[in-house]
């Protein structure tokens, strides 16, 4: 099985980026890719766009802490309330996301760092 990391090259990724017809589903499997492996200087953006999508479509989510790398994190509970899931849907969720990407995304406060 190919991993999603795998499914996707940068030059791909920005084809499908820069192509209006393209469907949503792809458009957004894309812009995840280069969130999670493009070049860091995109990365960059994307978490810039991330974080402002997050706070308009869900402006009562406000992050917690922060990882090392100064990535937000957010409450578990509050994620699940704004989605209209459970918390365990949640944590599944994140935990297959995990998984598919090879990437943490779930925290213990101690691994994370207090807002300022």
């Amino acid at each position: 099985m190919t991993s999603f990391r795998e499914e996707w090259n940068l030059e791909m990724a920005l084809e499908v980026l820069k192509n209006k017809s393209v469907e949503s589903k792809i458009w957004s499997e894309a812009a995840k890719w280069i969130m999670l492996y493009g070049p860091p200087e995109l990365q960059k953006v994307m978490q810039q766009a991330s974080n402002i999508a997050t706070k308009s479509y869900f402006p009562q989510l406000e992050p917690k802490r922060y990882t090392e790398s100064g990535e937000p994190c957010y409450d578990i509970e509050k994620i699940a309330e704004a989605l209209g899931v459970s918390k365990q849907e949640a944590m599944e969720k994140m935990a297959e996301m995990e998984n598919e990407q090879g990437i943490q995304h779930l925290f213990d406060a101690s691994e994370t760092e207090n807002i300022q």
